[in-house]
Parts: structure tokens; sequence; C-alpha cells
């Protein structure tokens, strides 16, 4: 956590700022899940894969044909490979484009990412290889304004005008002046008919 989150929890800026350090201490190994998500995937896929050369090279020893049969297999076997390779690009492709997905509605305030990803027309959605969604902000907005109750509001914080317990009743509620504003001769004069100004 951030030090202005937790002095909007009521913590002192002091500890708030000690708190924030130790919080970057403690998350100096960590690893979004989503990466983790994609190197755990590809490392079954390669595990898989390097099994299925094995058993292809298993193959090839027992085999007890021709010079002409070994090399069709082979072919056979390399057209094999690549297709696996190919399958294995484009499930990491949607992979990543998934995550990239879900991390954008988690960050839009999305209340429930699975409830909003199905009413997205996903296809238009592209990942660029910067790691930036193309065609998402239309895709988004259109969710946003069909079906806002799927976000959580921003609410703006609210600045309460009127009675403040233990001001001076000479003061209006809404008149306070902003003397940073002022050149020198308005501010002397004003501190000239205002003495008790702050």
């Amino acid at each position: 956590m951030k030090k202005e989150e937790f002095i909007a929890l009521g913590i002192s800026a002091e500890l708030a700022a000690k708190a924030e350090e130790a919080s970057l201490k403690e998350l100096g190994g960590y690893v979004e899940k989503t990466k983790f998500d994609e190197v755990s995937e590809e490392n079954k896929t390669l595990k898989k894969s390097v099994s299925d050369r094995d058993k292809q090279l298993d193959d090839l020893k027992t085999a007890n044909g021709d010079n002409e049969a070994l090399k069709k297999q082979i072919e056979d076997m390399k057209q094999q490979n690549a297709e696996q390779e190919k399958a294995h690009k484009a499930e990491l492709a949607q992979l990543r484009l998934d995550n990239a997905i879900e991390t954008a509605l988690t960050a839009a305030g999305a209340k429930n990412t699975k409830a909003v990803k199905a009413l997205l027309d996903v296809s238009k959605v592209k990942l660029g290889e910067d790691g930036k969604l193309s065609g998402w902000e239309e895709q988004l907005t259109a969710v946003q304004k069909s079906d806002a109750y799927l976000f959580t509001e921003k609410q703006a914080k609210n600045h309460f005008r009127g009675y403040k317990p233990g001001a001076s009743a000479d003061k209006k509620p809404g008149a306070e002046v902003d003397m940073s504003k002022m050149s020198y001769e308005e501010l002397a004069a004003y501190i000239e008919n205002n003495p008790d100004a702050e």
C-alpha cells in the first residue's frame, strides 16, 4: 500500500511512511499473477513437448525400416512438431490477451470481471507488442454505458460547507479567501480590514 492509502485509513503520516516502506520491502520479490500464469502455462507446454520428442526418438530407435521409411517418419515428426509449436504460440498469445483484459477490467473497477468479459466483443480487442490493448476503450465504454451497475463508482470526496465546530462565529461558511492569489496591495488592504484573518 502507498502512504496516501494508509493515511486514508486514519494512520498518522509518520506511521504511514514507515508502513509504506515495510509494504514495499514485503512486496520486493512479488511477481504478478498474470506473469506467473503465463510462465506456468509455458512450462507445462514445454515439458509436454520434451516428453513427446523423447517418445519420437524412442520410436525412431526401435524402427527397423529402410532409409526411405525413416526419412518419411522424420519429415512427419518435423511437421507435427511445427504444428505443435504454432498451437503453443497461439495458446500463449490468447493467455496473454486474457490476462491483459482481466487486468484492464480490474483497473476499470469491474465488480465481476467474468460477467463484464462476457459482454465484450473480445474478437475486436488486440494485444500489441508493447502490452497495450487496441480497440479496448470502445468496448469498455460501451459496456460501462449499457451496464454501469457492473462497475464500482468512483466517489468524489465530499466537501462540506456550513458550521464547523470550534470555528469562529465571525467567519461565514464558504467565504474563505485565497491570499496566495492576491497582489501585495490587495493583501495589505484585506489584512487591514480583517485583522483576525489567518
